[in-house]
Order: structure tokens, then C-alpha cells, then sequence
């Protein structure tokens, strides 16, 4: 018999639940929909005095857990120790031939004789992962597992995201245990390939291949910027321009190099061999795992002699190691941008695209009372003939904009009046860490 009129109601209303009961669920990256496709994306950076490395803490795992890894602008891919007490419920090994191994260019097949744990797989895809500082690499597994990241609107922290199946690299523990500051479980790497960091996110997440590096002293916390400007600084400035800009280059491991044509001290050229700065893919790679700039032999004897000219007036007082310059503190003016020194400029693409370090980058404090020059001697066959060291790139904004093969760079960001260390946390900080139970 067909239902009478008035249970007609209550009969659709239970089709309308039992189909809704039934619909697949539905996985949010947060509380928040509008932070689901966020345009930008942040991470803090902090300073290990000791080590003179630079970290950040990244959100990995099921159930969520902070991981510290060192930050290696030229790192090929993120990789963890998977030995030390690697838990997890949503951790996969993609298998040999899979989907995700073409994505990251693998090719080879590993078997694990050992009991399997995460990085220990039959049949699954095997990579290569550096310890930048220790120059040793491993052979490890390919594996995914959830990452999730604070979102940005330039200001100041948002709401994490997540990526369920970040892919990464699963390192063997003595990896991680040679130069790292202690507790750092790996490295996060930025390097222009399929599978570090700032790739799988821009193509999670839908906006452009571009990241920002603003690093610190051990005193505040720097910034890492993944996605689009603005990146603003207190008290509201958008450093994110003007900048200037210069053509940055990739080598075929993934590394950020640009030509540096000449080098000026107190607008005056320093004589340097031509050939060694006409070198590809660039004369000058930029690293933030060498804490000091160095510079190739030949180029280090003639800068630092010309420098000492240049400063003939500051009293030269016993060098301390690494560095082969060093002055009498006391007798130099302390002012905004560091001691009152010469400043070095150095000459990109053509005469009038110029990086200025100034004294609070070119200047290092090895002991109270003592000045010295913070560039070091290379030898004759370095990586490449000048390698940035992290100590220059502070409280300096760099853009890198893969999409466009061009690095921005704002020169040190104390001439107006602000610094690395100025991106609001505060109560934000506060809000993302409660959205993380959430996600």
C-alpha cells in the first residue's frame, strides 16, 4: 500500500539521510575553506648559534608533530631520519614504477633485508640524500606522509594546510648526525627539482613557483615565504619591493647561481681575474648552509688586500680564525646598518644592478672588541669561484622566482628601517597551533 499523504514528509526525509549517510567524506585542510588554496604560505627560520645553521620546525606526520630540519636553499629534496622513532599512521612507501616515483625522475629499485619500518620497503624507489655540511650522502627510501604548513596573507601566521601526501626522502640516522645542531632530524631543501619543498607545494596548492628568504641572527626569528608578495614587516612595510633583480641561474642539480660581473669596494673595482667571474651557469652560487662568503683563492687575496687599503685609517689587530681581516673595534662608529666600514658592492648583471653589503653583513664580531672582514679563503678549487654565505644574506629579502628564471633582492633591509626578525607573530602564532588538533 502506498504511504498516505500526511507520512509523506517524514518517509523523505529519511531518504534525504540515509543518502547523505552514504555520500564518500569529505577531507578539509582546515576549519577555514578559504585557507584550503592559500596564496602564500609561511615558515619560521631560526639561527643555531653554534653551528651557524639555519632551521625550521615543519609539521609532519600522523599524529601531527614538529620535526626540525636545517634549511638548505640548494637542497635537492626534504629528507628525514626514519630510523629514530619515525611513528606514523599515515606514512606510504610508493612502490617501484609507481605515479610518484616518475614525478620524483627515480628509477631504481631498493630492497630492505631489515625488519620493515618506514625507509625499510621491499620493492619501492630508492634516492639519494645530502648532508650539506658533511658533504656524505645515503641511499633511502621515496615515501609520503602528511605535511602541514601555517598559511599567510603576508602579515602575519594563518591557519595550518596540509598536503596528505607529501613526498620526501627516508634517511638512515647517521645522516643527520654530523654537523647538525642537535635534535635536527634532516633537511628541508629548496633546490629547483620535482620534489623539494617549494614545488610540491605550488603545484598542491595552485600558485606560482616563487619563494622568499628573509634570515636573522640567533637573536629573532627569520622567514620563509612560499607563494605570492606581499611579505610585510613591522611596522607594515611591504619589503617585497622595490627590488632590484638580476637573472638567476640553475645548475643541473637543482642550485641557484648568479653572475656576478665585478666586485667594488668604496665605488672603486676591485682587479680581479675576469675569467674566473665569466663562469656558468654563474660566478656566485648562494648558499645558506656556509655561514661566511667565500671566495676563491686568487679573488680572496686581492679583496682583502684592497679592503685593508680601503680601511687603512681602522687599526688591524691579530686575525682570528676563519677569517684573515680583523680590526680594532673601538675605534669604529657604530651606526643603523653595523660599523661604519666600506662598503662592497657587488656588480650584477650590468653596471647599475648592484647588491650593497654594508657593515652589519660584512662586518663579524668574533670576540668583544674585534672587527672582522666576514669572507674566508676557499682555496683554488671551491664550488664556485664566490659561494654567498648565509652571515651576508641576513635582514636582506631574496625572492626567487623559479617561473621567471629571476632572483629579487632588496640589499640589507636596515635602510629602511625594519628587519628579518620583524614578521608578527604574536597571538597568530597562538591560533595556528590550535588549528593543528583540527586538521
Amino acid at each position: 500500500m502506498a504511504p498516505s499523504l500526511h507520512c509523506l514528509p517524514v518517509f523523505f526525509a529519511l531518504i534525504i539521510l540515509v543518502a547523505a549517510d552514504q555520500q564518500p567524506p569529505t577531507t578539509l585542510l582546515t576549519n577555514d575553506s578559504v585557507s584550503s588554496r592559500p596564496n602564500a604560505l609561511v615558515l619560521l627560520v631560526s639561527k643555531n648559534e653554534a653551528t651557524n645553521l639555519h632551521v625550521v620546525d615543519i609539521q609532519k606526520r600522523t599524529p601531527l608533530k614538529p620535526v626540525p630540519l636545517v634549511l638548505d636553499v640548494n637542497g635537492r629534496s626534504l629528507w628525514v631520519d626514519c630510523e629514530s622513532n619515525y611513528l606514523s599512521s599515515t606514512y606510504n612507501a610508493p612502490q617501484c614504477h609507481s605515479t610518484q616515483c616518475s614525478r620524483a625522475n627515480l628509477h631504481d629499485c631498493r630492497t630492505c633485508s631489515a625488519q620493515t619500518r618506514p625507509g625499510c620497503h621491499n620493492n619501492t624507489c630508492g634516492l639519494n640524500a645530502a648532508n650539506p655540511i658533511s658533504g656524505e650522502t645515503a641511499f633511502g627510501e621515496l615515501a609520503q606522509d602528511v605535511l602541514s604548513i601555517p598559511s599567510t596573507d603576508g602579515s602575519s601566521l594563518g591557519q595550518l594546510v596540509t598536503i596528505p601526501q607529501f613526498l620526501f626522502a627516508c634517511a638512515p640516522s647517521s645522516l643527520a648526525q654530523k654537523g647538525f645542531p642537535p635534535a635536527v632530524q634532516g633537511v628541508v631543501g629548496l633546490g629547483h627539482t620535482s620534489i623539494a619543498l617549494p614545488t610540491q607545494l605550488a603545484s598542491h596548492f595552485g600558485f606560482q613557483q616563487k619563494f622568499a628568504l628573509c634570515l636573522t641572527s640567533p637573536l629573532n626569528h627569520g622567514v620563509l615565504f612560499l607563494g605570492e608578495a606581499p611579505y610585510r614587516l613591522h611596522p607594515g612595510i611591504d619589503v617585497s619591493h622595490p627590488l632590484g633583480s638580476t637573472p638567476l641561474s640553475i645548475s643541473r642539480e637543482g642550485e641557484y647561481f648568479i653572475q656576478v660581473t665585478s666586485i667594488r669596494i668604496n665605488e672603486r673595482v676591485v682587479p680581479v681575474n675576469p675569467a674566473l667571474l665569466n663562469r656558468r651557469p654563474g660566478s656566485t652560487l648562494i648558499s645558506t648552509t656556509t655561514p661566511y662568503t667565500v671566495l676563491e683563492h686568487s679573488i680572496y687575496q686581492t679583496f682583502t688586500q684592497f679592503y685593508a687599503n680601503q680601511m687603512s685609517w681602522a687599526p688591524r689587530v691579530q686575525p682570528i680564525a676563519p677569517f684573515g681581516l680583523c680590526f680594532d673595534a673601538t675605534k669604529m662608529t657604530a651606526t643603523q646598518i653595523g660599523p661604519e666600514v666600506a662598503n662592497i658592492d657587488l656588480v650584477l648583471h650590468n653596471r647599475n644592478n648592484v647588491w650593497r653589503i654594508v657593515g652589519a653583513n660584512s662586518m663579524v664580531q668574533p670576540r668583544p672588541g674585534v672587527w672582522c672582514l666576514g669572507f674566508v679563503d676557499g682555496g683554488s678549487n671551491p664550488k664556485a669561484p664566490i659561494i654567498l654565505g648565509s652571515y651576508q644574506l641576513e635582514d636582506n629579502l631574496l625572492q626567487f622566482d623559479l617561473a621567471r628564471s629571476k632572483l629579487g633582492f632588496s640589499s640589507s633591509l636596515l635602510f629602511r628601517g625594519t628587519h628579518c626578525g620583524n614578521f608578527f607573530v604574536g597571538s597568530a602564532q597562538t591560533s595556528a597551533a590550535k588549528e593543528e588538533k583540527h586538521v
